[in-house]
């Protein structure tokens, strides 16, 4: 069977509080009938304080214990002499308490004619206890008990103990009024302990719904994206863990839904790159077919040119999925980048002139500068850079180069005289298929993937390409990599 999470909140909970009210009851319990017993014992005790004067008298006429301890019957005469009246049986108490000292009271059996103990006494005798100040048993009580058994009361002399009087210990009492005290107690006990378990059974039912209440959403939202609906969003109530779990939710759905359209974007935008070249394709072969053109160099070289598009087209899908996978291909070792867009821009001398483009190239005028890198993939960062410049800078124009240096990094920047581009799109320009002005045509603005490709390929070199409107009124990008120095 499964239970919701509340459930076993509210059940761990309520279990726990049962558990802790439970011992509490019980340790109370426990503890205030071991107390009120030695309590009980204690005032008992106080009500012989006069056997306690009787003894201390006792001890002061003799110098010690030694009368007392040879002759046992004179327990019950101190006892007797000490208790007070109403512990003696009707028709059988003393004359009141003798003046040991003044009267002349020996101390022996035949110096004063002693009544017929009462069975309250004898009791009472066997019950009572006079140890010495190092709690030897002397007389009366049960001899085989120890002291620990007795609830002590020192008999003093000038303030110090010469004696211990002892009362043996009820562990359980038989009073009828400390019996009724002792269950009215319990019973109270038991409707505080109910009270408190009902209160943290309440309690606990609220705050488990108080503190799932978050996680509710977050279910409820997880299956919103499950559905595909990313724009699930859920509302931060609180600052706790809970809070920020609900507001890294949020943010993972506003990050999935994103990517979704942009997923979206990129398989429109690749299947109108797509239906361009083979719509011209499929125009060309259909109007050879049907004998509208004759093939000849000029037909050819035309769908040479479409099947060149399309492949490029294809390869360069191909190495943003290798990006996207990580496993796009670099050989790092030391290279010198001038050098290579020098070989580079050798390639594009003829197209420049076309176009009329003038190149400053300002790296020859600093000393060569090592970095960690690709020949090869800086060779194809270049060549998408130059590429960019040529279908977009107008003629004639001017192609600004040069590099600066700081203390670990070296920053290359391209930086063409017009026109430039509007401000809001310059976060975009390394987006995938992304064209500043989409109403040009596909022979000037090409396929959208170059600048993405050259983003791909910085960020696998370790380093940042950015792009910005120059100081010429056109474009700069610039491409900052790490050096060797």
């Amino acid at each position: 069977m499964r239970f919701k999470l509340s459930y076993k909140i509210f059940a761990t909970l309520t279990l726990t509080s049962l558990l802790v009210v439970a011992l509490m009851v019980g340790l109370i319990r426990f503890y205030v009938a071991r107390n009120f017993a030695d309590y009980v014992n204690r005032s008992l005790l106080g009500r012989y304080s006069q056997v306690a004067d009787a003894l201390a008298a006792e001890y002061q006429t003799h110098k010690g214990w030694q009368v007392l301890k040879e002759n046992p019957c004179r327990w019950q005469e101190i006892l007797r002499a000490g208790l007070p009246q109403k512990d003696f049986d009707p028709g059988n108490r003393p004359p009141r308490a003798p003046d040991l000292e003044n009267k002349g009271f020996s101390g022996r059996a035949q110096d004063r004619p002693s009544p017929e103990p009462s069975r309250r006494v004898q009791r009472l005798a066997r019950r009572l206890a006079l140890f010495d100040a190092d709690k030897q048993h002397i007389a009366g009580g049960r001899a085989r008990v120890a002291h620990d058994g007795y609830t002590l009361q020192a008999i003093t002399i000038d303030g110090q103990a010469v004696a211990w009087l002892g009362l043996h210990k009820k562990e359980h009492l038989a009073n009828p009024l400390a019996a009724g005290f002792l269950s009215q107690q319990s019973h109270l006990l038991y409707i505080i302990g109910g009270g408190i378990l009902l209160l943290t059974a309440v309690v606990a039912f609220l705050l488990s719904r108080h503190l799932l209440a978050p996680v509710d959403k977050l279910m409820a939202g997880t299956q919103a994206l499950m559905s595909r609906r990313f724009d699930a969003r859920i509302e931060v109530e609180s600052k706790d863990e809970l809070g920020q779990l609900a507001a890294d939710f949020n943010t993972m759905a506003q990050t999935l839904e994103s990517y979704e359209r942009m997923r979206r974007q990129w398989i429109s935008d690749i299947a109108h790159e797509l239906r361009t070249p083979l719509s011209v394709l499929r125009g060309e072969i259909e109007a050879l077919r049907d004998g509208v053109r004759k093939v000849n160099r000029d037909t050819l070289n035309s769908l040479l040119a479409e099947a060149r598009h399309l492949s490029k087209i294809v390869n360069d899908l191909h190495e943003l999925s290798l990006a996207d996978a990580g496993a796009l291909s670099i050989k790092k070792m030391p290279v010198d980048p001038a050098a290579v867009l020098k070989e580079t821009l050798g390639h594009f001398k003829q197209r420049f002139a076309e176009h009329q483009i003038r190149i400053e190239n300002n790296l020859e005028n600093h000393p060569p500068s090592a970095i960690i890198g690709d020949a090869d993939r800086l060779r194809q960062l270049f060549s998408n850079l130059v590429e960019n410049t040529l279908r977009y800078a107008d003629a004639p124009g001017i192609l600004k180069i040069g590099q600066e240096y700081t203390a670990n990094r070296w920053i290359l920047f391209f930086e063409d005289s017009g026109p430039g581009v509007p401000e809001d799109a310059l976060d975009h320009l390394f987006d995938r298929l992304y064209r500043v002005d989409r109403s040009r045509s596909r022979t000037q603005g090409g396929s959208g993937l170059g600048l993405s490709i050259c983003k791909s390929i910085v960020n696998a070199l370790g380093g940042e390409i950015r792009a910005t409107n120059g100081n010429l009124g056109g474009l700069r990008i610039e491409v900052e990599l790490p050096h060797t120095g």
